[in-house]
């Protein structure tokens, strides 16, 4: 608490003119303030210092009360929610972890578009220019045959340095160009079938004919390790998966289950393996009706009642042959039921599938 004092004298003033210490003249005194008399002591305080005097001892204590009683209100921030189906949130908006969404959004279309416009960007022709020499995948190969690349070891080093050495056929990744549509047509598969079956990164997923692993290699990613089953009868797409594929992508420390098999033999696959979503892109298209049926008839143990579903693609004319009745009772004698019709559209070319959905009724 903060007081101002003039001392003036410890007798009583009889001549507060004389005694005053500031000897001014009654004009003068007039536009000073007036003055308290403390006949006691023979303090004098002026009526401003004596009103600011009080006016700091009360916000002196306004804050010391303000700061011993003060309690910091209720959060009413709002708590980020997890993701229930796909992934978890981050803890704030720094931290958002984005890797977990599957397909773009419409804001995400919108912010490349306005980058490539941003830029003034147009589509070039892809000819030799300063820094760049295009290459087919053919004559890169004969490159890579001729010359082994711009630097290289010679004699008797040429093999002590390379953990993995891949075939230059799969290095130029011709294995890219097996499925008569664009590589980039199984991120569309891929975003389609997790959306629909609701996956989450511990789902267990078994594709029938993952081939080199054009839509295997999303889920691959996207799935927690040993998650990702695959059977596969095609020797040289099990070579560029598990040569070029699964390392050149950073993905062996996920260690998918590729196994090479034929005619719907799931064996090597184990026992007790539920999975969350069976599906099979443009395989059964290529197979007898009656193996179908057997295949359906092994996955359908596999498959997890209700929730889990199974997935083919372009047709399903192993059941439509049999005539609408007699598909049903096959699917409904194996525990199956078919749900709906799929017309799923890409993200990057003219191009649709169509998909059939069916899930396991019973236990």
């Amino acid at each position: 608490m903060l007081f101002s004092f003039i001392y003036l004298s410890h007798k009583r003033v009889k001549n507060p003119r004389l005694n005053s210490p500031f000897p001014y003249s009654n004009k003068e005194n007039s536009n000073l303030s007036v003055m308290a008399l403390l006949p006691s002591r023979g303090v004098v305080i002026s009526v401003p210092v004596l009103v600011l005097s009080v006016a700091a001892a009360t916000i002196f204590l306004f804050f010391l009360l303000s700061s011993l009683s003060f309690s910091p209100p209720p959060c009413t921030c709002p708590i980020p929610a997890s993701s229930s189906s796909i992934g978890s949130s981050g803890a704030d908006n720094n931290n958002v972890r984005f890797g977990d969404r599957i397909s773009a959004s419409a804001e995400d279309i919108e912010w490349v578009k306005s980058q490539i416009e941003a830029n003034g960007l147009h589509m070039q022709q892809n000819v030799l220019r300063k820094g760049i020499n295009p290459r087919t995948r053919q004559q890169q190969l004969q490159d890579l045959l001729q010359f082994k690349g711009i630097s290289h070891y010679e004699g008797e080093e040429a093999n002590n340095h390379t953990a993995l050495p891949c075939p230059g056929e799969l290095l130029v990744e011709e294995h890219h160009s097996n499925y008569g549509e664009p590589w980039a047509g199984g991120r569309d598969v891929f975003e389609f079938l997790a959306d629909s079956a609701h996956l989450t990164p511990n789902s267990k997923v078994l594709e029938i004919g993952c081939g080199t692993l054009v839509v295997g290699l999303h889920f691959i990613r996207y799935l927690n390790p040993d998650r990702f089953h695959c059977l596969e009868r095609d020797e040289l797409s099990l070579m560029a998966a598990l040569r070029y594929e699964l390392p050149s992508q950073g993905l062996l420390y996920k260690r998918p289950l590729i196994v090479k098999g034929e005619d719907m033999n799931f064996s090597k696959l184990g026992d007790g393996a539920m999975y969350s979503l069976i599906y099979a892109s443009a395989v059964f298209l290529h197979m007898p009706d009656k193996l179908v049926w057997i295949g359906l008839e092994k996955l359908v143990s596999r498959l997890k009642p209700l929730e889990g579903r199974i997935f083919v693609s372009h047709n399903m004319k192993f059941c439509s042959r049999l005539g609408g009745e007699e598909c049903t009772k096959r699917l409904n004698h194996l525990g199956l039921e078919y749900l709906r019709k799929h017309t799923h559209d890409s993200l990057l070319f003219n191009h649709y599938e169509i998909w059939f959905e069916f899930r396991r009724f019973k236990a």
